[in-house]
């Protein structure tokens, strides 16, 4: 048989629709096939949400004093509305939350903080969060997390 190079490539081309396929498969939420796939589905029956219990309930607590925009405890995304400290009303605050993980690990949540100042024609602009201020909020989520974790355990 001689050599077709149409054959050839369309050979080639399945076999990187299978591998890629099978790649989006093993990142799916549902049963994985490498692993993990029973921890996050046995830790998820026992919160009733998609994601740790005490991240999801530890960020509500420490988000508490800004309006909520929106709350998914399957996604474990919670949005908060822009937020103006009374002392400084020139400039507001805005924060999104992710937790990642269904357990109770510092790597599992992700913060991200957005600011915006007022200009003199009364506009509000994009400014830059103070470096830390994403992180020390990422501090005080797992904090209350752990707090609550040990009440929980202690009874």
């Amino acid at each position: 048989m001689p050599f077709v190079r149409g054959s050839w490539m369309r050979g080639v081309s399945t076999g990187v629709l299978v591998l890629t396929l099978t790649g989006l498969a093993a990142c799916s939420s549902g049963p994985r096939l490498f692993g993990r796939g029973q921890e996050r589905q046995a830790a998820a029956a026992e919160t009733g949400i998609g994601v740790n219990g005490y991240l999801w309930r530890a960020t509500l607590d420490t988000l508490s004093f800004m309006p909520l925009a929106s709350a998914d405890p399957y996604g474990g995304v919670v949005i908060t509305d822009w937020y103006t400290n009374p002392e400084k009303p020139d400039e507001r605050f805005k924060a999104t939350v992710y937790i990642l993980d269904s357990r109770l690990r510092a790597d599992g949540l992700n913060v991200a903080v957005f600011k915006q100042n007022r200009d003199a024609g009364g506009n509000w602009i994009d400014a830059a969060p103070a470096t830390q201020t994403e992180t020390d909020i990422e501090n005080a989520i797992l904090t209350r997390a752990r707090q609550l974790r040990l009440s929980n355990i202690r009874g």
